[in-house]
């Protein structure tokens, strides 16, 4: 007998949660994600839908689930087939599945046309995750079509459909406890990656060996299986000396050189939850004068952005907070001419500080690791204002940004990125410095779940010596 899925009873309960909020005569479909080739006849290795997994904690392929107002939870799954399980691996089955996973029914996928329509028939509302699966638009009007075909038999036929993602957004955006410890777990992992990955830099160099991203890549991919990760939770960005300035850089060759900073954001997934954590140190393990400045800076920010994250506050007051501490810094250090900007307020106001900081402090973390979820306070969605951005000469419009609530889990991660210009001290030239951690809010404030990698410069060095 196959033994349930760990943690069973807590996809029941979402799917319950779900099933209350569909409304009379409300019908749920939920696919997961669809294998994709990578060349030729070799595949990608398969990664859930997280909506579908959210839901289901299954993790095969060519899987389906369906949900009624009234609970009723149907899965449609691959069925056994010992040929194909030599080949690719043991299949759970229609038969298994309700037991394993705690639905009512299950069937084979191959039956899911056929079977779908008698399902949709005398149903108000169909809800579907809209523009997350290509051509599922297309097969639900097929399957509707076959239902409007039997309205002289008096059938029903849906008369309306709606985004299933608004719903999940809002029950994925509250982390419970087995989420929240799951992402803990996740963050030590990723911190042990960024750990080694420091450590190992500083003895190659010191030792006269050859460094290169790659090298450093390979320390965080081993570190992550070797702990039980199942997949980095996106393309670990190694970037060495100029390339910090590339914000979506990709671990590469080039060589990774003494005298100058390494951005490492990098970070597991395990069991279906992301980490995302971003260091940035001296390759030798030793910061130089002005690497030391900016770093401060960005270290200051962060603090600032961390104050700033507690219950009852905006999503938006960790980047206002952090981009104030950032803009002064660059008055400061001369990245930002007093003369040409003026205050910091006015600065702020003109964002000239965007020349150096060009993206947001931070986002949700989650299955996903820029995880679902509305930036915007539903309950003041309709209060707006407009304003005109000084750079771009676009009008906005502003809406009031989310409140935040305990069990949310969001990324802190404010940087500075100075490129050659002739208007900027050359000693700055080239220096990209990143500092992320993931916070979950609490009661009280917020918790650092990735802090077992240090962030202040003197123990970044102490690290690397040892």
């Amino acid at each position: 007998m196959t033994s349930p899925i760990p943690h069973v009873h807590l996809y029941g309960q979402r799917r319950q949660r779900l099933a209350a909020q569909l409304g009379e005569g409300g019908i749920a479909i939920v696919p997961t994600a669809p294998e994709r080739l990578r060349n030729r006849d070799s595949e990608y290795l398969f990664r859930f839908d997280s909506y579908f997994y959210y839901l289901t904690g299954f993790a095969e392929p060519r899987a389906w689930l369906v949900l009624t107002a009234e609970g009723r939870s149907i899965l449609f799954c691959q069925p056994k087939d010992l040929e194909r399980e030599i080949w690719d691996g043991y299949r759970l089955g229609p038969a298994a599945a309700p037991a394993a996973l705690g639905v009512d029914e299950a069937y084979p996928v191959d039956e899911l046309d056929q079977r779908l329509p008698a399902l949709l028939e005398n149903r108000r509302t169909v809800w579907w995750p809209f523009a997350t699966h290509p051509g599922l638009e297309g097969r639900i009007d097929g399957w509707l079509q076959r239902v409007r075909a039997r309205v002289r038999y008096g059938v029903l036929c849906p008369d309306a459909q709606r985004d299933l993602c608004s719903l999940l957004d809002e029950m994925r955006l509250i982390k419970d406890a087995h989420e929240l410890d799951v992402m803990r777990r996740a963050a030590r992992i990723s911190a042990q990656a960024h750990v080694r990955a420091m450590q190992v830099c500083a003895q190659r160099l010191r030792a006269g060996d050859e460094v290169r991203e790659y090298h450093l890549d390979a320390e965080l991919l081993h570190t992550f299986r070797r702990h039980g990760s199942q997949h980095p939770a996106y393309g670990s960005i190694v970037a060495a000396g100029a390339n910090a300035c590339v914000l979506h850089y990709r671990a590469d060759a080039a060589p990774v050189r003494a005298g100058e900073l390494v951005l490492i954001d990098a970070g597991c997934e395990l069991d279906g939850y992301a980490s995302d954590i971003t260091r940035t140190f001296p390759a030798d393990g030793r910061f130089r004068l002005a690497q030391r400045r900016l770093y401060d800076i960005v270290l200051a920010a962060q603090q600032a952005a961390i104050d700033a994250t507690r219950p009852g506050a905006r999503f938006t007051d960790a980047h206002d907070a952090a981009v104030r501490v950032l803009t002064e810094g660059m008055l400061e250090v001369g990245l930002l001419d007093r003369r040409k900007v003026g205050s910091v307020d006015d600065a702020i106001e003109q964002r000239a500080y965007f020349r150096f900081y060009m993206h947001r402090t931070g986002h949700w973390l989650g299955l996903d690791v820029h995880d679902v979820g509305s930036y915007v306070e539903p309950s003041d969605i309709g209060h707006t204002s407009q304003r005109r951005d000084p750079l771009s000469g676009e009008i906005i419009t502003n809406r009031p940004a989310r409140i935040l609530r305990p069990g949310m889990v969001l990324t802190i991660e404010p940087g500075l990125y100075v490129r050659p210009a002739d208007d900027v001290p050359r000693d700055y030239w080239n220096i990209g410095i990143r500092i992320e951690d993931d916070a979950i809010v609490t009661d009280t404030g917020c918790e650092l779940i990735t802090r077992d990698v240090p962030v202040q410069a003197d123990a970044i060095e102490a690290l690397m010596r040892a």
